[in-house]
Formats: C-alpha cells, sequence, structure tokens
C-alpha cells in the first residue's frame, strides 16, 4: 500500500541488520516511511515516491571496494533533506567529492570503531537540538572504514577518538551525516536526532492508527469488490487483527480456515476456534490437518526445510478449501513489516537472509488466489495498537506473539509426536507460572523449546535419561531487538521443579538469557 494522503520518508536500505530500527524510531514519531533495498531506487521510483527526507542506511560492504552500494547520483538534486548513517555517510563523502580510506578489514591502514564511543560537540547544528547538555554524548559505533576528506560544503560538528567526522553536515542542502548508529539503544539519544530530522524536513506527524484503519478498509473494498476471501487464521495478534480489519471491509465475504497442524499449544485449537466464533462472530473452519502435516515432517531436522514444508502445506491446504468456497479468489494473511523486511534477500535486497518466512514472498500461480496483506507495512506494536481500534478484546490483543510453523521451531532437531508432547505439557506449565506470577504482560514472548539432547538424571532412587528443555522470555518493542527477561532465581527453581515432577520425559531445565540480536527470539 503507497499512502499518497501522508508525509513520507524513503530510507534507501545498503544492508545493515539494524535499519528497520531506522523504521521502528520514525514510526514511533507518526512518521510513515518505508525500506527499499539500494538495487530498487531509481529516479523514476523516487520521483513516484516523492519523499519528503530521505535516509541513507549503514552496510556491511565497504566504499572503497569497487562495485560497492551507491546511492543514485540523481538523489543529491532531489532538494530534500537527507541524513547518511554510517555507510550512507561514507556513500554521500565518496559521492559528492570527499574521500573514505579503508580500515584494516577492507585491506587499508585506517583504524575502525566498534561498540561505544563518546562524540565531542564542534558547533551547533539544529540537527543536534538536546544533544551535548550534559557533556559528550555516547554513541554506538560500527565502521571498519572511515571518513577522511569531507566533501565540498560540508562542516564537522562532532568528533570522537577514532572518528574525526563523526557528525557532519552541509546545512545549505540540509545534508546531514553521522559515522554512527542513532537507530540502537546504546545511541540514548538517538531518538531526538531522529525526532530533530523529521522537523527540519517538515513532516507533520500524520500517521495513525485510526488513519491507517480508515485507508486499508477502502483498499480491501477496492481490491476485493464483491469476490470472496479466506483468512490465514492461525490465532495468533497478527491474523486476528487481519481477519478483524478484512470483515470490517467486506463482512461476510471472508471466511477463515484454521489450519490445525499437530504443531499448536495446549488448548490453542479449541480456544482460537470458539474465540472467533463466539467473540467475533465471524465464518471459520476448522481444518484439523494434524496427519497431512506431521507426516511430511517426520524425520525432517533442518529448520529452514522444516519451514518450507510447512510454507508449501498450508499453500496446499487453503487450495483444498479455497475451492470448495464459492467466488473465493483471495488469500487474506498477517504479514507484517518485520517479515518482509527479514526476507528482504529473496527479493533483491543486499541485507543477508536471517531466515525464510512461510508467508512471505508471494503464492504460486497455480494457486490462482491474490494475496490480501493488510498488515505488510505494520511493526507488532502497531498492530496491537489497531486492534484496539477495531474493538478486539484487550486480553487477546495482549496474548504473546506465536510463530506461523508453531512448534516445529521449538523443537530443534528430528520432530516427533512423542517430544511435541511433551513440549506442550511444559510450556502450559511454564506459561501457568508466568501468570500466577504477574509477569504475562510485562514479557513479550514467552515459550519452552524441547532440546535435541538426552541427559542423565535422577528421580527417587532410580536413574533417568529424558530432554533436557530451555525456557525463554523476552521483552521487546517491537520482536526486532529483545534482550532476556530478568526472572528471579527463586521463579527459576520454583518453574524448573514444576516443570520436571509434572511432565514426564523432561529431566532437566535451562533458561536462555541470550539476547537479540546476536541470537533470534525463536529457536528455529
Amino acid at each position: 500500500m503507497t499512502h499518497q494522503t501522508h508525509d513520507r520518508l524513503l530510507i534507501i536500505d545498503f544492508g545493515s541488520q539494524v535499519t528497520q530500527l531506522i523504521a521502528r524510531r520514525l514510526r514511533e514519531l507518526s512518521v510513515y516511511c518505508e525500506i527499499h533495498p539500494y538495487q530498487n531506487v531509481t529516479m523514476d521510483f523516487v520521483a513516484a515516491f516523492a519523499p519528503r527526507a530521505i535516509i541513507l542506511s549503514g552496510g556491511p560492504d565497504s566504499v572503497v571496494r569497487d562495485g560497492s552500494p551507491r546511492a543514485p547520483d540523481g538523489i543529491f538534486d532531489y532538494g530534500v533533506p537527507i541524513l547518511g548513517i554510517c555507510y550512507g555517510q561514507q556513500v554521500m563523502m565518496q559521492q559528492l567529492g570527499g574521500l573514505v580510506e579503508g580500515g584494516k578489514i577492507s585491506g587499508g591502514g585506517g583504524t575502525a570503531e566498534f561498540g561505544r564511543a563518546y562524540v565531542q560537540a564542534k558547533g551547533e547544528l539544529p540537527l543536534l537540538n538536546g544533544w551535548f547538555a550534559d557533556g559528550p554524548e555516547q554513541v554506538w559505533m560500527s565502521h571498519g572504514d572511515h571518513v577522511s576528506r569531507l566533501a565540498p560544503g560540508f562542516d564537522v560538528f562532532g568528533t570522537s577518538p577514532n572518528a574525526p567526522y563523526a557528525i557532519t553536515a552541509d546545512t545549505d542542502r540540509n545534508f546531514y551525516a553521522v559515522q554512527f548508529h542513532p537507530e540502537v539503544h546504546h545511541t540514548p539519544r538517538g531518538a531526538t536526532l531522529y525526532e530533530n530530522f523529521v522537523k527540519l524536513a517538515g513532516f507533520k506527524g500524520d500517521w495513525t492508527m485510526n488513519a491507517y484503519r480508515e485507508e486499508a478498509v477502502a483498499k480491501i473494498r477496492a481490491q476485493v469488490g464483491d469476490k470472496n476471501v479466506i483468512c490465514a487464521l492461525s490465532g495468533g495478534v497478527d491474523s486476528s487483527v487481519a481477519a478483524a480489519l478484512i470483515h470490517e471491509a467486506v463482512g461476510d465475504q471472508l471466511t477463515c480456515v484454521f489450519v490445525d497442524h499437530g504443531l499448536l499449544r495446549k488448548n490453542e485449537a479449541e480456544e482460537v476456534v470458539g474465540m472467533f466464533r463466539d467473540h467475533m462472530n465471524l465464518q471459520v473452519i476448522h481444518a484439523d490437518e494434524t496427519e497431512l502435516f506431521l507426516g511430511e515432517l517426520d524425520g525432517q531436522s533442518d529448520p529452514e526445510t522444516k519451514r518450507k514444508i510447512i510454507g508449501r502445506l498450508f499453500i496446499d491446504v487453503f487450495q483444498k478449501y479455497a475451492d470448495q468456497i464459492e467466488g473465493a479468489e483471495f488469500l487474506a494473511q498477517g504479514t507484517l513489516y518485520p517479515d518482509v523486511i527479514e526476507s528482504v534477500s529473496f527479493s533483491g535486497g543486499p541485507s543477508v537472509t536471517i531466515k525464510s518466512h512461510h508467508n512471505v514472498g508471494g503464492l504460486p500461480e497455480k494457486m490462482g488466489l491474490t494475496l490480501v496483506e493488510p498488515l505488510r507495512e505494520l511493526f507488532k506494536d502497531e498492530v496491537r495498537a489497531l486492534g484496539h481500534e477495531l474493538g478486539l478484546p484487550a486480553h487477546f490483543i495482549a496474548r504473546h506473539p506465536f510463530p506461523g510453523p508453531g512448534l516445529a521451531i521449538r523443537c530443534p532437531g528430528e520432530i516427533t509426536r512423542a517430544k511435541l508432547d511433551i513440549l506442550r505439557e511444559a510450556d502450559a506449565v511454564y506459561i501457568d507460572q508466568i501468570r500466577k506470577h504477574g509477569l504475562y504482560d510485562e514479557i513479550w514472548q514467552a515459550f519452552v523449546a524441547i532440546l535435541p539432547v538426552r541427559t542423565v538424571g535422577v528421580m527417587g532412587d532410580g536413574r533417568t535419561y529424558d530432554y533436557a528443555c530451555t525456557m525463554r522470555a523476552v521483552t521487546s518493542v517491537d520482536g526486532m531487538t529483545a534482550d532476556y527477561y530478568p526472572f528471579s532465581h527463586d521463579f527459576l527453581g520454583e518453574t524448573a521443579t514444576r516443570i520436571i515432577n509434572e511432565v514426564p520425559g523432561i529431566n532437566r531445565v535451562t533458561y536462555d538469557i541470550t539476547s537479540k540480536p546476536p541470537g533470534t527470539i525463536e529457536w528455529e
């Protein structure tokens, strides 16, 4: 969906793994933005998109390498404010007549800079309002190369020990460039820098969920017409909000298909189907396809193989039910913007692909259905806000995310029915503990993963040789970055004891304290 009625900001992506965080910071300021890989950004594209401002992201390449990514030259004559970040700064300097020198990583002799650094002010700049009030500012650096000569028209406004041009600007042309990453939380006042930039660019902050709801409903009606839609309903917040939004747009033209693939949590199918039939009065088909999915997953241990099998079978199942619904020409999915971003390499983006998503990448021609993805431009917290706008029950909107592939990606290694049964019981105990201690709403996502190892234990006077499991709980705003939840040792001990006592098949419990990055939230 392209929002012609909103001020828009274009983010040109050079492959940084944190480019999506730039978009999050801007959305928090009620600014609509889109991320597009640099290969796809031509001046014709820019003219059609009509951005009020442009941001050049960071990236893993070296500007001094022949053939490395560049912005289209016409960008700098387009006449809007531009902010370059890390690699984006180096691209600006290199293309506008400055000089970038390679560090040791790229074969040069310059000094790299990774991690925390402190920038000292060198003059006043509207971009930096609210900065340097207490002295040098902490920032997060991640660069192997460095700018050694500014492009004509630029001045320096901030330096760090290894980046003499940490903050630069050509104020006449409204060009700004920083060597650090203001989007990450390690740059504490980074959000202020983005706020200043959008103010300089004249953004009105008109991106709201109420406006999005109205536009999305109108677009769905225009796309669907009098045809029927089937919705891939998982019971998670994403597909649920998508179903509610589409139902508002086309009413009984929508039929939801809930696929029970045998990879659901304990009692999930009954709760989800009951909720949508009772609370939302939607038409719901309960498709029990357990045998199909578990049969094809039998013996599979590679995580990408498992995801692709599940994705293919989802399409097959929806094809089967679509054929039974007269006039069904559209398939609705709860695809979110992070799903699209993490799969961007499939459409030519420069980022390293983290994982494939079962609901990203379009549909095979043989299916004969057209996708309706009304949440494709939203982050998770925006989806929750939209759910409130649509009147969904608050307790339901607050549910922790549950992945489309279900327990398959919480069962590393080979999937068996026995392991899934053990996993369901352990997960149910864990979530029950979290709720009993009043912690559920403080946590973004929590679950148990069963590990592909067995360990020796002693229970009573006997020896056991059972599975180990790990508990995972993270705090996050949108799932793009996450920290582990700091449970007390008393809670961990009590929960581990309950799982071992109540769940046959597990004799060892661990707690995963990995953040994202470097890990992902799910185990596969």
